[in-house]
């Protein structure tokens, strides 16, 4: 995660495989639960409580690039129980926050979690990473990853027969918006998103990014590989004067700043006159902001009849 994606914390990192921000994560947490699929959400746990075989033991579930666990507390009550969760992350810091925070969550039917972390990169896919697992998670991730990367955890995954929910991948699109929710543009917002989309596309740590590319190859992948594959889109909306997310709201435009002054450093005083007005816009509660994101739910094809 990066400042330079939208959603994507403030200041200083550049790879999902370095330290990220647990106030920028927190910040975020509030909008994130509001715009993700609770539909897709359901139909996982669906899919998870009609499961072929028997399960006295938990429901296996992964989650990719955890951070502080919001995913986890978001899944947990919505997902059939008992559950047993694999916490994956780079960083031990936000580990440590993610296991503090699940000690506090229940499933659906009261009982505790179990939950192991695992303090390691995201590559290589392998039984370390996906093993035991009957849903693979991971929320505002995969624009930061790479094709390659992407689609040889979605054949991993197949081959596992493991459903995948994947959740607030951006799709490089954001604008402002008036008081009345109406989506503004002009030479400079259509500038600045170029530059910006860009610089999504630039190595992360996990190759060459997909960006927002990212929804459109993974539901190629998850196709491509067998999944019966559920898609929705689930854009953040800050209105124009809800003063509570203007904090976000600034981080956001910051990076898109900073994103594109990376990308062409000749157009700082154009960036910075940028920059000023939409800020003021925001701080007046004249502006709001959207920010593309999609869902995507990938269930294992149907046992043939008779098999």
């Amino acid at each position: 995660m990066n400042a330079h994606d939208p959603g994507r914390l403030p200041a200083g990192t550049t790879s999902p495989q370095e330290h990220f921000s647990a106030d920028w994560l927190s910040l975020r947490q509030r909008l994130d639960s509001r715009s993700r699929s609770h539909c897709l959400t359901g139909l996982a746990a669906d899919w998870l409580a009609a499961r072929p075989g028997t399960h006295g033991s938990p429901y296996g579930i992964v989650d990719l690039g955890c951070g502080t666990g919001s995913n986890l507390s978001f899944l947990a009550p919505r997902l059939p129980g008992p559950q047993r969760w694999r916490l994956v992350d780079h960083d031990p810091a936000l580990l440590a926050l993610a296991r503090r925070h699940a000690a506090t969550l229940r499933d659906p039917g009261g009982d505790r979690l179990a939950i192991e972390a695992r303090c390691r990169d995201l590559s290589p896919v392998d039984d370390s990473l996906l093993e035991g697992a009957d849903l693979v998670v991971a929320s505002a991730l995969f624009d930061l990853v790479s094709r390659s990367w992407a689609e040889t955890l979605v054949a991993a995954s197949a081959a596992r027969q493991q459903a995948l929910l994947f959740t607030l991948s951006v799709d490089s699109d954001w604008a402002f918006l008036d008081v009345t929710g109406k989506r503004l543009e002009d030479v400079d917002d259509i500038a600045v998103r170029a530059l910006f989309q860009a610089h999504q596309r630039r190595d992360k740590g996990l190759g060459p990014a997909l960006g927002g590319q990212a929804p459109a190859v993974l539901t190629a992948a998850m196709t491509a590989a067998g999944y019966r594959v559920e898609s929705a889109a689930t854009p953040w909306h800050l209105a124009a004067g809800e003063r509570e997310l203007l904090p976000l709201a600034e981080q956001l435009l910051q990076g898109w700043h900073d994103a594109a002054l990376e990308q062409a450093p000749e157009e700082q005083s154009r960036l910075e006159r940028w920059h000023s007005r939409r800020l003021a816009g925001l701080a007046a509660g004249e502006l709001g902001l959207t920010v593309g994101h999609r869902d995507l739910l990938a269930l294992p094809p149907l046992p043939a009849r008779g098999a």
